[in-house]
């Protein structure tokens, strides 16, 4: 499943692990940091695998797709709300007496507040660092709602985060803004042309203290960039009879429509557009540069514990060709069929008498021993390991938590039950909390199995 993420999920995984591990310390991750020193990279390259395990074993995995559906349907929510805003524009605007429409009120209406989001915008990302917007903060509320899993709830302060510091937080928020206010203003414009369409408006403008030649400035100023897309400009005639009443002549209200039009498109949809692609292009490039720094100060804590300093130094000890087994000092590789037993009685005999081809490994009474023979499956994994249990203990938790790690250093792994007087309960819970893990157990020794992989 890990092997599908993107880099970006990848390092957000990451990030969420350690402000977990900011907020309520270090996890247990032992297993984890085995994995990431048997990695064969970097440092950044083990920080990753280490924080991936540690995703993966806690849920988080599984929270980020919750959050990334609870994200893709707020994301619709918010393309119906740019809808419905976008009708509400066109019809706010011609609003009123339909013989009488303000051609200003209307063209303010249309683009007015769009301007003050646009210059808003461009401000902020001149002289400031807030990046954040009512619409991205509403989207990521929605999302966190959306997501319903209570492990999601430290996603969204972890990618805001990491994108801040990989510096696109601004264009993937500007991303989200520029879409919704293109998606409000094309609405917009399509319904002005059907409801230029199906109905009959008049234009006229209105000033107490303003003269009609500076409308005629004005107007022509604005329409001169939508002359050049074809749109109609009003001629001063035209401006200054408008000033008086609206004119009945038909050419006249097409005229002023027109105008209306590329007004809205000239002011609105394309510099919206223009930013949009401009946001776009910078979030792209910002993702092909996406990379984990393990040299900054936040993932210090997590250094020595993926790569002791020894090996940073240059001393690194290369896998060993066989494992070394924990107690008699038995040789196995990494293709090899390994025999290992947990905390076995003085009472039972061991080792069996094994095949030629199968190793043993040992038994595992001690932590350390724990710790060695993990270290060693993680950089010479078995092809097929067997596990041999006394059914006489009990199956307590620690007990199927190494089985569960030794398992997963394995290509294929089988219990084996050593034939004991075991209570028929203490057997039946061995077995059902083998079957809990998804392994298979057998109370004969499989060593067909074992040799050849044949059952």
């Amino acid at each position: 499943m890990t092997d599908s993420l993107s880099p970006l999920q990848t390092l957000w995984l990451c990030e969420t692990v350690r402000l977990r591990e900011a907020q309520t310390g270090l996890l247990e991750d032992s297993e984890a940091c085995r994995i990431a020193r048997s990695t064969q990279g970097s440092l950044s390259q083990r920080v990753q695998a280490r924080g991936l395990f540690l995703a993966k074993r806690d849920g988080l995995l599984t929270a980020m797709q919750h959050w990334l559906q609870g994200a893709k349907f707020a994301l619709w929510l918010l393309i119906f709300s740019a809808v419905i805003a976008g009708f509400a524009l066109a019809k706010t605007a011609l609003s009123g007496e339909p013989h009488a429409i303000n051609i200003f009120w209307a063209l303010a209406g249309l683009i007015g507040l769009n301007l003050m989001s646009l210059l808003l915008w461009c401000f902020s990302i001149i002289f400031s660092q807030q990046t954040n917007s009512p619409l991205s903060q509403v989207w990521l509320w929605l999302s966190n709602l959306l997501a319903r899993d209570a492990k999601a709830v430290q996603l969204a302060p972890a990618l805001l985060t990491l994108l801040q510091r990989q510096k696109i937080l601004r264009w993937g928020l500007g991303r989200l803004l520029h879409g919704w206010w293109l998606i409000t203003l094309c609405t917009a414009l399509l319904t002005l042309v059907a409801l230029l369409a199906t109905r009959r408006y008049g234009f006229v403008w209105e000033s107490t203290i303003v003269a009609s030649d500076s409308f005629v400035t004005l107007v022509n100023s604005l329409g001169t960039p939508a002359a050049w897309l074809g749109f109609a400009v009003p001629d001063s005639e035209l401006i200054q009879h408008s000033g008086m009443q609206a004119l009945a002549d038909e050419q006249a209200r097409q005229i002023w429509a027109s105008w209306l039009l590329g007004m809205l498109l000239i002011y609105g949809i394309l510099p919206r557009m223009l930013c949009s692609l401009f946001c776009e292009w910078r979030w792209r490039r910002g993702l092909r540069c996406l990379q984990l720094d393990a040299n900054d100060p936040v993932w210090q804590p997590v250094h020595e514990r993926v790569q002791p300093s020894s090996e940073r130094l240059g001393i690194v000890d290369a896998a060993p060709e066989q494992l070394h087994s924990t107690s008699a000092g038995s040789r196995s590789t990494g293709q090899a069929a390994v025999l290992v037993a947990i905390e076995l009685d003085d009472s039972i005999s061991w080792p069996p008498e094994l095949p030629a081809q199968v190793l043993n490994a040992g038994v595992i009474d001690s932590r350390e021993q724990r710790r060695q023979t993990l270290e060693q499956f993680s950089a010479s994994p078995p092809a097929r390991l067997l596990i041999a249990c006394n059914p006489q203990r009990s199956a307590d938790r620690g007990t199927l938590h190494l089985i569960a790690e030794l398992s997963r250093n394995a290509a294929h792994t089988k219990v084996w039950l050593l034939p004991t007087e075991a209570a028929d309960e203490r057997l039946t819970n061995w077995q059902e909390q083998l079957n809990t893990l998804q392994l298979s157990h057998s109370r004969s020794a499989p060593w067909t199995w074992l040799e050849q992989g044949d059952e």
